[in-house]
């Protein structure tokens, strides 16, 4: 088993940095901090370049086909215009409330935007898997704690998917024509004490990275779910990860500072910021919605 270490990219320290996205065209990363209500711009050698503010929790944005943004709100799917940082609501959801937010999303290669949520008080089941399509937001898992990570197999036929709360990665028969999900069975389990599964990302030869909330790293499993390599990080609540650098061969690694004490902040002052790792692997460019 391999091991690498995650070095520190941009000092930014947000409360809840998630859902790194790398921007093939303009050379950045894109990632939100999810309770500031953020998306943010990253740039390797100049540093954090701009925010937009959508002024409630936002879990995911994704790149879009027509340039801009669609974001995953509190309050539904939302266009963001880079320009300007205007925003348009596209489609609710079925359970859209005060007690619910969107949290991790993706878009997969026919530009429809995934996206799921989760109770703020973290409630057993209060949250779903939802599937835009167009204006449309259609429920595809239903009773979720905390719907995280995705992704797709090389392949196109299989949806990895994180339930945090399960403490596993699970994988679904994927349909790329209708969007239709089945077959959800165990891909990986994360052993007790290690940390919980949170983000992820499928590398071009099908490895498995996923970041690990509470357990200081990065974990990649093989196709076939063995544990093949560990990215160590500065800060223990690593949220999600993603592939990016001009050759797509470097592991910009999210994570988070709230929740944690005065104590563990001084054992880990740069918690919430921007890591990256050479680790040897590259990824794929991210499909843009439509």
């Amino acid at each position: 088993m391999q091991e690498w270490q995650a070095e520190l990219a941009l000092d930014v320290r947000a409360d809840l940095g998630e859902g790194p996205v790398w921007d093939i065209e303009q050379e950045r990363l894109i990632w939100v901090d999810i309770m500031a209500g953020q998306i943010r711009a990253y740039r390797p050698g100049v540093g954090h370049e701009r925010t937009w503010s959508l002024g409630e929790p936002v879990g995911a944005a994704v790149l879009r086909k027509s340039g801009g943004f669609l974001a995953a709100a509190q309050s539904g799917f939302w266009t963001v215009d880079e320009a300007t940082g205007a925003k348009q609501k596209v489609a609710g959801y079925a359970g859209e409330c005060a007690e619910i937010r969107m949290n991790d999303g993706k878009a997969d290669a026919q530009g429809r935007f995934w996206a799921g949520t989760m109770a703020f008080d973290m409630r057993a089941g209060a949250g779903a898997l939802y599937r835009l399509s167009g204006s449309s937001a259609e429920t595809m898992v239903e009773g979720v704690t905390i719907s995280n990570g995705l992704d797709w197999t090389p392949d196109g036929r299989g949806m990895y998917y994180v339930d945090t709360m399960t403490g596993r990665v699970d994988l679904f028969d994927f349909d790329g024509e209708t969007g239709r999900i089945s077959g959800r069975r165990t891909f990986v389990t994360i052993e007790e004490g290690a940390g919980y599964p949170d983000g992820m990302t499928v590398d071009a030869a099908g490895n498995v990275w996923v970041a690990l909330w509470g357990g200081w790293a990065v974990r990649c499993y093989s196709p076939e779910g063995e544990l093949v390599g560990v990215v160590r990080a500065p800060a223990s609540q690593t949220s999600s990860c993603a592939f990016g650098g001009k050759g797509l061969d470097e592991l910009y690694i999210t994570s988070a500072r709230g929740g944690l004490s005065a104590a563990a902040l001084e054992k880990e002052p740069s918690a919430g910021s921007l890591f990256v790792a050479k680790v040897g692997r590259k990824g794929r460019p991210c499909w843009r919605a439509d």
